[in-house]
């Protein structure tokens, strides 16, 4: 066994077979607890999966390599972990089989699941934690998945989080007293609202046709290799009660968004 093997764990995901090596046990202590960290390890052999992440030790930090092409260089071991948590989105959305993905933050309420479909850095990270500090639970901050069902399934990573900063931080739901949801569920709000520093809420109900072209252009998959797309996102739509516009603060916004699904 190489040194490298003893810092070895393996994730069976979406269909897919995951193996993380590191060089420490530091390094595999932090990968373990932020890569898709409600999901079983197991054992992977070197070579028997289509996803590969390195985490390799070079002067002056650390290396990323997701199947042995470097992605990033980071200078301390929790920028490390979330260069790795970063690499492993783009990668798991490359791969995916029989689901498929959409920018969107995504959280379970009253069993079912609410899309605010947006690019990053849109600030549906800060509205999905000010959500499961009021109760509800953890789909993903960055991509929901679907099926050809319409059901979202969790997506579950850390969320990351600037609380002011331009720094992003790796936040796990535990530490805002909420968890991952464990089962998919139908949708049932879409939510497309841009945040306005100087705004206030402002929203309408749209139609399910106008929410399904919300979807398609926040989807990191190119339609020519994905035709399927449509009806993926049309099944999705179909349960839901669909809106758009914008929203300022993200406390008031969670507040209203509770307001909407409470009354249907």
């Amino acid at each position: 066994m190489s040194s490298r093997d003893k810092y070895a764990f393996g994730i069976q995901a979406f269909d897919l077979s995951i193996r993380v090596e590191c060089e420490s046990a530091e390094m595999r202590g932090m990968l373990n607890r932020f890569l898709l960290p409600p999901l079983e390890r197991c054992e992977v052999p070197a070579g028997a999966a289509q996803i590969e992440i390195e985490a390799l030790e070079e002067s002056g930090g650390f290396a990323i390599q997701i199947n042995a092409q470097k992605i990033s260089l980071a200078t301390n071991i929790r920028d490390a972990a979330l260069a790795a948590v970063k690499a492993l989105d783009d990668a798991v959305v490359e791969h995916l089989i029989g689901l498929r993905a959409v920018h969107a933050g995504a959280a379970k309420l009253k069993g079912r699941a609410l899309l605010i479909p947006a690019s990053t850095h849109a600030g549906k990270s800060s509205l999905v934690a000010e959500l499961l500090r009021r109760g509800a639970e953890l789909f993903s901050d960055e991509y929901a998945l679907v099926d050809e069902d319409g059901r979202v399934h969790s997506y579950p990573r850390p969320m990351l989080l600037r609380n002011g900063s331009p720094r992003q931080t790796l936040v796990l739901p535990e530490d805002l007293n909420a968890n991952f949801a464990d089962e998919p569920a139908i949708v049932g709000w879409i939510l497309a609202v841009d945040y306005d520093p100087r705004g206030a809420w402002d929203v309408e109900e749209i139609s399910q046709g106008e929410a399904v072209m919300h979807l398609l252009r926040n989807t990191p998959h190119e339609m020519g290799q994905s035709p399927e797309m449509i009806h993926f996102f049309s099944r999705l739509a179909e349960s839901a009660r669909c809106y758009s516009g914008t929203r300022g603060d993200v406390a008031e916004a969670a507040d209203r968004i509770l307001q909407l699904i409470s009354r249907n």
